[in-house]
C-alpha cells in the first residue's frame, strides 16, 4: 500500500463504544486519517478521546457536524441511531462512513441513500467483512473466468456472540438487537458479494434458545440468487463450538487465539446479576471506561481478518478463503495462494474511503448495496416468522457496481 498521499482525511467520530474500538487501530495507523473530533454522551469517552488526540469533544452529533474543519463522519453510534445520524451528518455537508448494519429497515436505508444524494456526498457502509482482502481476492478469481461461475457457497460461523456485555437494547430485535441485524450483516454481504448481488429467494430458520437473552441468537438460511447459484449461511452466537478452530485458530480479527480463552464470554457475565450490572460492565470495557485497556499497539503475527468458514463452489473448482490467502481446490491439483500479511487490520474500509472523498472514485460499498443486504437480512426474519419463502427486493448485482 502507498502511505504517500496528498493530504490526511479529516474524520470526526460519532460513537466511542465497542464498534470504534474495534476499528481505532487501523484509523491510528492509518496516516491517510485524521482524527479531529468526536461525539458521544458518556463523558468518560469523551475526555479519553480528547487526551488521545488533542481534538475537542461534543455531547451531540449536532455540535460535532457543525464543525468545519470535519470533512467525513464515521458514525459508530447504536444500530437504532444510524438512520438520524447519517441524515444530519449529509445535510451538514459531511462525508459519511457509516458502521453496519445500515439501519433497521429499508425504510431507514432509503433515507439515507436519499439524504446522501440530496448533498452530493459519499456514503460508505462499513466496516463489513466483505471489505476483507482475501474475500475481495476471491471475487478476482470469479471475474476471472478460470474456474467458471459460482454454483454454490457454504457459509459457517460458530462464536460467543450473544454472550458478550449488551445493554438492554441489544437483546431486543425490535431494537437492532440479536444476531441478525449484528452478524448476518457481515455473512449476507460476504455471500452477496461473491453470488453476484441479487438474491431472488430467502428460506430460513432462527433459534433464540436461552430465555436470559430473547432474541435470536442463531440462524440458518438458503439464499437463492439470479442466475441459479444458491449459498447456505449459518450462524451461532451462544458461545459453545468456536468454528475459528477452522481458521487455523485464528480469530475473527486475525489474532492468535488461545485454549485457556474457552468460555470467557460466559464467565464474564456471572459477575452480572441484573440488565443495569450488564450495562455496566459493557460501558467499563468500553473505550475511556474503567476497564478499558489501549488496543492501537498492532500485534506482530496479524493475519487477515475473517468471518468463518467460507467454501466457494464454482463449476471447475472450490475456493476457501482463510486468514492467510486462498486454497484452490481443481479438477487435479490443489493450489494455496498467500497473500500479503496486512500492515494495518481493516485498511481496505480506508483505502474506499479516501479514494471516495479525495479521489471522487465511486464506491462499492454505498448506500443501495448495503440496503439489499438489509433486504435479505429482513427476509431471514420474516421467513423464520412465516415458514415460507421470502424475495427481498432492491438487490443489486455485484457487476453493476463501480
Amino acid at each position: 500500500m502507498n502511505t504517500e498521499h496528498p493530504r490526511r482525511l479529516r474524520l470526526g467520530v460519532v460513537g466511542l463504544g465497542r464498534a470504534f474500538t474495534l476499528m481505532l487501530p487501523t484509523l491510528v495507523h492509518d496516516q491517510r486519517i485524521q482524527l479531529v473530533g468526536a461525539a458521544d454522551p458518556i463523558a468518560a469517552a469523551r475526555a479519553q478521546f480528547a487526551s488521545d488526540f488533542g481534538a475537542p469533544v461534543y455531547e451531540s452529533i449536532d455540535a460535532l457536524c457543525a464543525n468545519p474543519n470535519i470533512e467525513a463522519v464515521y458514525i459508530a453510534s447504536p444500530h437504532q441511531f444510524h438512520a438520524e445520524h447519517v441524515c444530519l451528518a449529509a445535510a451538514h455537508g459531511k462525508h459519511v462512513l457509516v458502521e453496519k448494519p445500515m439501519a433497521l429497515s429499508i425504510e431507514e436505508c432509503t433515507r439515507m441513500v436519499d439524504a446522501a444524494q440530496r448533498a452530493g456526498v459519499q456514503l460508505i457502509v462499513g466496516h463489513s467483512h466483505s471489505f476483507n482482502a482475501p474475500i475481495q481476492r476471491c471475487r478476482e478469481i470469479i471475474d476471472s473466468g478460470l474456474y467458471g461461475a459460482v454454483k454454490m457457497i457454504t457459509a459457517l460461523n460458530y462464536t460467543d456472540f450473544l454472550y458478550r456485555p449488551r445493554r438492554p437494547e441489544e437483546l431486543d430485535t425490535l431494537a437492532g438487537g440479536g444476531v441478525i441485524h449484528s452478524q448476518a450483516t457481515h455473512q449476507i454481504d460476504i455471500v452477496r458479494l461473491l453470488g453476484g448481488g441479487l438474491v431472488r429467494s430467502v428460506r430460513a430458520h432462527t433459534g433464540a434458545w436461552d430465555a436470559s437473552r430473547p432474541t435470536e441468537g442463531a440462524y440458518s438460511a438458503l439464499l437463492g440468487f439470479e442466475g441459479g447459484a444458491f449459498a447456505s449461511s449459518t450462524y451461532s452466537g451462544y458461545g459453545h463450538y468456536d468454528s475459528d478452530e477452522l481458521m487455523d485458530n485464528l480469530s475473527e480479527l486475525g489474532q492468535a487465539k488461545h485454549a485457556q480463552d474457552y468460555g470467557a464470554a460466559r464467565k464474564r457475565l456471572e459477575a452480572t446479576t441484573n440488565a443495569a450490572d450488564e450495562t455496566a460492565l459493557k460501558a467499563a470495557r468500553n473505550y475511556g471506561g474503567s476497564l478499558y485497556t489501549p488496543n492501537t499497539t498492532l500485534p506482530a503475527n496479524l493475519a487477515h481478518q475473517h468471518f468463518g468458514q467460507l467454501i466457494i463452489s464454482c463449476e471447475k473448482a472450490d475456493l476457501r478463503p482463510s486468514p492467510t490467502g486462498i486454497n484452490i481446490y481443481a479438477d487435479k491439483h490443489k493450489i494455496t495462494e498467500t497473500l500479503p500479511a496486512p500492515r494495518i487490520p481493516r485498511v481496505e474500509v480506508i483505502d474506499e474511503l479516501f479514494d471516495a472523498v479525495a479521489r471522487d472514485r465511486p464506491v462499492r460499498h454505498n448506500g443501495e448495496w448495503a440496503r439489499a443486504t438489509t433486504a435479505v437480512c429482513l427476509a431471514i426474519l420474516e421467513s423464520a416468522r412465516t415458514g415460507q419463502d421470502c424475495q427481498p427486493g432492491l438487490q443489486v448485482a455485484y457487476d453493476s457496481m463501480p
